[in-house]
């Protein structure tokens, strides 16, 4: 058997026990497949640890930056009380009207605002609302601005506020310092952001599962 087909393995076994798809996480799937968007969503599990870290955080306010077809929206959304606020961002409008569709099958369209454009471009006109800070941030977008993605988090958050950055490992391109791709070069420069900030604690970890290799970088806000 090979590796890659224990990793399956394994992350199904846990999926199916500890977070399985229910009728609106499986439907998001199956539309998101329909509709020809990137097979790129977090797993099962994955998603199932968004939420738990949202709830640890007893976040009423979540940023999250890539939206795709609102998979890992909805777990996020679940975590909130029913006065919380999520806000997804999404470079797509055809990505975007399928994760409207779906978040709204989930019952979490009055929770969640799905906006559409560069992030780079919402960030602005998000920070000019002067809205409450976020407690969590989940950044899931182009890699090649994952760097600028960190800089806003940090404006847009506050002390204890939670920062997660997705896909960090690039399949090991990671450690190349020599790599001029724009994945490794923004992936790189957003680590080296959260190690050499004041205002950042971060550590990252490499995963393994369905999704291949991979990782994810967590880093929390400090006063």
């Amino acid at each position: 058997m090979s590796e890659s087909h224990v990793w399956d393995e394994v992350d199904a076994y846990f999926t199916a026990h500890l977070a399985p798809d229910d009728e609106a996480l499986a439907a998001a799937l199956r539309d998101s497949d329909a509709a020809g968007l990137p097979h790129i969503n977090v797993a099962g599990n994955q998603g199932k640890l968004l939420q738990l870290l949202a709830q640890l955080q007893g976040a009423r306010h979540i940023l999250e930056i890539g939206t795709l077809g609102g998979y890992s929206t909805i777990w996020l959304g679940r975590a909130l009380p029913p006065d919380g606020r999520l806000v997804s961002l999404e470079y797509d409008p055809r990505h975007a009207e399928v994760a409207v569709r779906n978040i709204a099958r989930a019952g979490l369209d009055k929770l969640v605002e799905v906006r559409v454009g560069p992030a780079l471009e919402s960030l602005p006109r998000l920070a000019d609302e002067n809205p409450p800070p976020f407690d969590l941030v989940f950044i899931d977008a182009d890699k090649v601005n994952n760097p600028h993605y960190v800089e806003w988090a940090l404006k847009l958050t506050s002390t204890g506020s939670l920062i997660v950055l997705d896909n960090v490992v690039r399949g090991g391109r990671v450690t190349d310092a020599e790599s001029t791709a724009d994945d490794v070069v923004g992936t790189r420069a957003a680590i080296e952001l959260i190690g050499s900030h004041p205002r950042l604690s971060g550590t990252a970890i490499q995963t393994v599962g369905m999704k291949g290799y991979d990782g994810f970088a967590v880093a929390r806000v400090l006063a």
